[in-house]
């Protein structure tokens, strides 16, 4: 049987005297949405939980994003939206949104989009795009600023009319934001990009999608990462966190360099050999595990003791756990 992980409130901490010297790596795993389980009346909680937990219930990825990716400063009190050129998946009677890993899309091509739809796109927002790479475009929101928006990692895979965008205090700009929309879809439609791209074999870049909406000063990120020395995560948003707390951030992990660092990754069951031989050599005192079963913040430790799976053969040798005994315990 599993062991016993001691679990602790998501706003438990350690004593003073303790946290100094506590050896601990934390790792936080993705959450889903748990639609049924919301009390959101005719709309989605907007986030998923770990987006949640990263940067407070505002959400304000694009800002995050854009420090993360630029090296330009980011006015702390400026609204800013994210455009990312999608595609969008026709089934029988609806659309569903495809994440940009799926669509291979190239920096040149990317351009030769926000060059086409650049001046429908800055009438619309009243401003110049401040900056934009192979996957997303920056712009202050100006009068989108009040839309309630979902990010392509929640809303892929999805019919999209459950995320479109939505008004929250003032009426119209959803309908607004789809005509820019539908007007950017019908000049890609016959765009020289879509016809290469068709001609390849690959999806059409048939969509643009506004998603992130915030200011840095909405960004309320867990004390686990602001009390970090080490971010370890591939994902963007990880980069532009880090970039804002002034903490270092890498994609991949080292070895020696567990202590104190926290963690989102992709394939998180990559890295638990070496989070295990951390613990098993007491190089590690403890392991903090962060996930959001059924929606909601979960914080569990696991220790030397926890690794081995308890058995009443007490004459055989005690088998050591897995990832998956460990996470689903």
């Amino acid at each position: 049987m599993p062991p016993k992980i001691r679990e602790m409130t998501a706003n438990a901490t350690s004593p003073q005297n303790a946290k100094s010297t506590l050896r601990r790596f934390t790792l936080m795993l993705s959450g889903e949405d748990v639609l049924e389980d919301q009390d959101i009346g005719d709309q989605p909680l907007k986030g998923l939980p770990h987006e949640r937990f990263l940067l407070g219930d505002l959400v304000p990825i694009a800002p995050i994003l854009l420090v993360g990716q630029s090296e330009q400063e980011v006015n702390p009190h400026l609204e800013i939206a994210c455009l990312q050129p999608v595609h969008l998946h026709a089934t029988r009677d609806h659309l569903i949104l495809m994440n940009q890993n799926q669509v291979d899309l190239i920096e040149t091509e990317s351009s030769q989009l926000l060059k086409a739809a650049l001046p429908f796109i800055e009438e619309d927002f009243q401003n110049s795009v401040l900056f934009h790479n192979q996957y997303y475009w920056f712009i202050p929101a100006g009068p989108f600023a009040s839309l309630a928006t979902y990010s392509i990692d929640q809303a892929h895979g999805r019919n999209i009319d459950w995320w479109m965008p939505r008004d929250t205090h003032e009426e119209g700009l959803a309908k607004r934001w789809r005509k820019l929309q539908n007007e950017v879809q019908m000049l890609w439609h016959i765009d020289p990009t879509n016809e290469e791209r068709e001609q390849r074999g690959l999806p059409s870049i048939n969509s643009l999608w506004i998603s992130g909406i915030g200011k840095l000063n909405d960004v309320h990120a867990p004390k686990a990462i602001k009390q970090s020395q080490q971010i370890y995560g591939e994902h963007p948003m990880m980069t532009g966190l880090a970039k804002y707390l002034s903490i270092p951030c890498s994609p991949t992990i080292k070895a020696d360099t567990l202590v104190g660092a926290f963690a989102w990754l992709h394939q998180p069951e990559s890295i638990w050999p070496q989070v295990n031989k951390a613990l098993a050599d007491k190089q590690l005192d403890e392991l903090l595990i962060i996930d959001f079963p059924n929606g909601k913040i979960r914080e569990r430790i696991v220790t030397q003791k926890d690794l081995l799976k308890k058995s009443w053969a007490f004459w055989k040798k005690a088998e050591p756990l897995t990832w998956h005994e460990i996470i689903s315990s």
